[in-house]
C-alpha cells in the first residue's frame, strides 16, 4: 500500500483517523461561517415571541370584557376597515377572553403562506391592528423577519442553500468531534492545549443538541427535506391531513402532508390563496365553527378556513402547538356542516408525531420559556464552537515567512490520505460520499467543492512530500 509522508518522517496517525480530522477541520473552515448565522438568527428567533407579544400589544389584547358577538359581525367589521367585499381567506376567533380574533385576507401584495390580517375586538368589533401574518403559527411581522433571515437570509429560495448547508453539515461536525474526542480522551489535560480541551468538552456536552438542530433543521430544507418527505412516504410515515375533496375517496383523507408548513405553511394555506367563485355569507364561519366544536374540535386555538371551490369543503384545524399537542383537524361540507373527513392527531403514526414535536421544539413552541432557553443555551455553545474552532486555526496557522519550511509538518490533505488508503477502504469512502451526497445534495455539492480545493492543496503542496511504499 502506498503511504504518503513528509519528509522529516513524522509519523501520521492511521489513515481513517486522519480522514476524520481532516473533514472536521474542513467543515468547521468552510461551513462555519454559515453556522454561526444560523445559530446567532436561531437565537434571536427563540427569544422574540415575548418581544413580539410586547411590541404588539395593543393589537393582540383588549381591555373589553363581555360577551363576544358573532362571527359574522366580526368578519363584516373587519371588511367594512379593510374595504374589501371578498369573504376571508381564513379566521382565527378570539382564543380566551382579552384577545382579538384574527380576521385574515388574501393580496396581490402578499406572498406565499401570508395574508392581511386585521385583529377585531369581539365584544366591541374595534379594529386594534391591521398588519401581515406569516404561516400556521400566526407570526407578525418582527418575528417574520427573524424567521425568513435565519431560513434564507432574506434572500428567497436562493438563500435556503445556506441553511441547508449549515444542517447538512452539522451533525457530520458533531459526530466527527465526538469520535476525536473518545481518540484522544486518554491524553492528560497537559498534555492538550486548553482552548482544544474546552472545544472538545463543549462538543460533548452539546452533542445531542447540535444533532437534534441538524435533523430538524434538514426535514424542512428545500432538498434534503424533501428527499425526507419521499422516505417517509414510502414507509408509511407520512403526516395525514384531511382531505378537502368532496368527492374524495377515504383513501386520500390520509395523503401525505407537508409536516413542515408550521415553519412555512406552504402546504397548509395553498387552498388560501385560490380565488373563491363566489362570496360566502359571514354566518358561515359561525355555522362552521359551532359544526366543529360539536365535532371535537375543542382547543381555544383554531383556525377556520373557508371552501375554495364548491367542490371543496370546509377546514377547521386546532393550531395549539403547545404541549399537550392540539392539531386535530376537520373539513365540513359546505352545504350540511357535516364532517366529510378528519385527521385526529391521537391517530397519527409515531413517526409524525415525533415530526410535529420536533419542528415545534425547534421553533421553541412546544414548551413555551423552557423550550426557548434550551435552545439559546445549544445555539450559545453552537456559536462558541464555531469561533473557538477559528481561535485553534488562528493560532496555528502557518505564517506567511515560515509557510515553506512547515510545509512538511502541514497536516495531510484528503487527496494524500485517500491515496494511502487501500483499495476497499477507497471503495467504502467512496460509496459513503455518493450516498450521502445523493440523500443530502447541497452537502454533494459543497463536498465536491471540498476536493477540488484540497487536490489543488496537495497538488502545490507534492513537492515537500515524498512517496514510500511498504
Amino acid at each position: 500500500m502506498d503511504t504518503v509522508s513528509s519528509a522529516t518522517g513524522r509519523r501520521q496517525p492511521p489513515s481513517w483517523i486522519a480522514l476524520t480530522t481532516r473533514l472536521h477541520f474542513y467543515v468547521g473552515l468552510f461551513v462555519g461561517p454559515f453556522l454561526l448565522v444560523a445559530a446567532l438568527s436561531g437565537i434571536a428567533y427563540a427569544l422574540t415571541p415575548q418581544l413580539e407579544n410586547w411590541l404588539y400589544h395593543d393589537a393582540l389584547t383588549t381591555q373589553s370584557r363581555g360577551e363576544s358577538q358573532s362571527l359574522s359581525h366580526q368578519i363584516e367589521a373587519a371588511q367594512h376597515i379593510a374595504g374589501i367585499a371578498a369573504s376571508p381567506a381564513a379566521v382565527r376567533p378570539a382564543p380566551a377572553p382579552g384577545t382579538t380574533t384574527r380576521v385574515m385576507f388574501d393580496g396581490e401584495a402578499f406572498g406565499p403562506s401570508e395574508h392581511r390580517a386585521l385583529f377585531v375586538d369581539p365584544v366591541t368589533l374595534e379594529i386594534r391592528g391591521d398588519m401581515p401574518v406569516y404561516g400556521t403559527s400566526g407570526i407578525l411581522p418582527l418575528r417574520t423577519a427573524i424567521d425568513q433571515f435565519h431560513r434564507s437570509l432574506l434572500l428567497g429560495n436562493i438563500g435556503r442553500h445556506y441553511s441547508e448547508l449549515a444542517a447538512s453539515w452539522l451533525w457530520i461536525a458533531a459526530l466527527s468531534g465526538a469520535f476525536l474526542w473518545w481518540r484522544q480522551r486518554r491524553i492528560t489535560a497537559a498534555g492538550r492545549p486548553r482552548l482544544r480541551r474546552r472545544h472538545a468538552t463543549l462538543g460533548i456536552v452539546a452533542l445531542i443538541g447540535l444533532l437534534f438542530f441538524s435533523a430538524t433543521g434538514l426535514t424542512w430544507s428545500q432538498w434534503a427535506g424533501g428527499n425526507i418527505a419521499q422516505l417517509r412516504h414510502a414507509w408509511g410515515w407520512g403526516t395525514p391531513a384531511v382531505s378537502t375533496e368532496l368527492a374524495a375517496s377515504h383513501s386520500d383523507s390520509k395523503r401525505g402532508a407537508d409536516p413542515h408548513a408550521a415553519h412555512h405553511a406552504a402546504a397548509e394555506h395553498a387552498g388560501m390563496n385560490m380565488a373563491q367563485p363566489s362570496p360566502l355569507s359571514p354566518g358561515d364561519f359561525d355555522h362552521a365553527l359551532s359544526a366543529a366544536r360539536a365535532a371535537g374540535i375543542d382547543a381555544d386555538s383554531v383556525e377556520i378556513v373557508p371552501p375554495p371551490s364548491p367542490h371543496q369543503a370546509w377546514a377547521i384545524r386546532e393550531v395549539a402547538r403547545e404541549w399537550p399537542t392540539q392539531v386535530d383537524q376537520v373539513a365540513l361540507d359546505p352545504q350540511t356542516f357535516a364532517v366529510t373527513n378528519r385527521a385526529d392527531f391521537a391517530t397519527f403514526p409515531l413517526a409524525a408525531k415525533l415530526t410535529r414535536w420536533g419542528i415545534d421544539l425547534h421553533m421553541g413552541i412546544l414548551f413555551g420559556l423552557p423550550n426557548q432557553l434550551v435552545l439559546v443555551a445549544f445555539a450559545t455553545g453552537l456559536a462558541t464552537l464555531v469561533c473557538w474552532g477559528y481561535l485553534m486555526w488562528w493560532r496555528r496557522r502557518p505564517s506567511l515567512a515560515g509557510a515553506a519550511s512547515t510545509s512538511t509538518n502541514a497536516p495531510q490533505a484528503f487527496t494524500a490520505i485517500y491515496r494511502g488508503l487501500g483499495t476497499r477502504a477507497k471503495l467504502t469512502v467512496a460509496v459513503i460520499a455518493i450516498a450521502l451526497g445523493y440523500a443530502l445534495p447541497v452537502m454533494g455539492a459543497s463536498l465536491a467543492v471540498f476536493v477540488v480545493i484540497d487536490w489543488l492543496r496537495w497538488r502545490f503542496a507534492r513537492p515537500a512530500t515524498v512517496v514510500t511504499s511498504t
